[in-house]
């Protein structure tokens, strides 16, 4: 049985410790995946976008034919009870949830009136930026028309997952994950930027993989301070020729590439930069 890290999870008016067990083999996520997450942190006693992430899992309801039952602000303040149950330095993972129980024609589609939602808040170290290597990934990114990926639905992350084990068998941490037309969507598990002659440039948010709530903070900080970004179609080639890659997500925030296929690289000034600035904004 597996050893978790301390837990708390809010599920039907109550909180308790632990790693509860919710589901039943007739509930409808269980065995057709109609659930939805999103992922905030608490770190150095900020929670930095907290209520994105949490406005952000209804519209991810919303996408995969669930009826949010919260609204974003009780979503923050459920949020906000379960950060303060664990100590001021605490390094946490938020995850609000929701879920079918019930099928709808032909048991198929969820049905939405059966939609139940839960929070988990559980203690996940940040992990130190000491980067990580990518390969190219054989699998796709599919298209909107092809699969939910406007939304943050469980059902989209055994492709990541095949993605990652590829990329482990060849000696790597992660990959680039095309999208249906031969472009870089994201990483396996993050959105991805590379810095070429002082300018920024990032996969343009062509409805292939979700516009990360960290993306478009990063984005926004990176203008702001006068760097130059542009969100266009890129290659797998561009990122072999970058001189540097760093990559945005929730689990790490901001994180250096260091190898490409067989081509080492160093964290560079963009990429200090963009965490410099990240850290600073989450503290303000």
């Amino acid at each position: 049985m597996a050893e978790w890290s301390q837990t708390w999870t809010f599920f039907d008016g109550t909180w308790s410790e632990g790693n509860p067990q919710l589901l039943g083999p007739r509930d409808h996520a269980a065995w057709l995946a109609s659930t939805v997450f999103d992922g905030a942190r608490a770190f150095e006693g900020v929670t930095p976008d907290l209520e994105a992430h949490c406005e952000r899992v209804n519209s991810s309801a919303l996408a995969l034919g669930l009826k949010p039952t919260r609204k974003t602000g009780e979503i923050l303040e459920l949020a906000s009870e379960g950060v303060a149950k664990f100590g001021s330095d605490a390094e946490l993972y938020i995850r609000p949830m929701y879920w079918a129980q019930d099928g709808g024609r032909f048991s198929v589609p969820p049905n939405p009136d059966s939609t139940v939602f839960c929070m988990c808040v559980y203690a996940l170290p940040m992990p130190e930026p000491t980067g990580f290597s990518v390969t190219r990934s054989s699998y796709r990114r599919p298209a909107v028309d092809q699969a939910t990926v406007n939304a943050k639905a469980s059902c989209l992350y055994p492709n990541s997952a095949r993605a990652l084990a590829e990329a482990a068998e060849k000696g790597f941490d992660n990959a680039l994950v095309l999208d249906p037309v031969g472009h870089v969507a994201e990483l396996a598990t993050a959105n991805v930027f590379m810095a070429k002659d002082g300018e920024v440039h990032t996969p343009f948010p062509n409805g292939t993989f979700l516009n990360g709530v960290t993306r478009q903070r990063t984005v926004k900080l990176l203008e702001d301070a006068g760097v130059r970004v542009h969100q266009r179609s890129l290659t797998f080639e561009d990122f072999e020729e970058a001189d540097e890659i760093f990559a945005s997500g929730n689990y790490f925030k901001l994180m250096p590439v260091t190898k490409i296929q067989q081509r080492d690289l160093q964290p560079g000034p963009l990429y200090t930069r963009a965490r410099e600035l990240y850290w600073s904004w989450a503290h303000r």
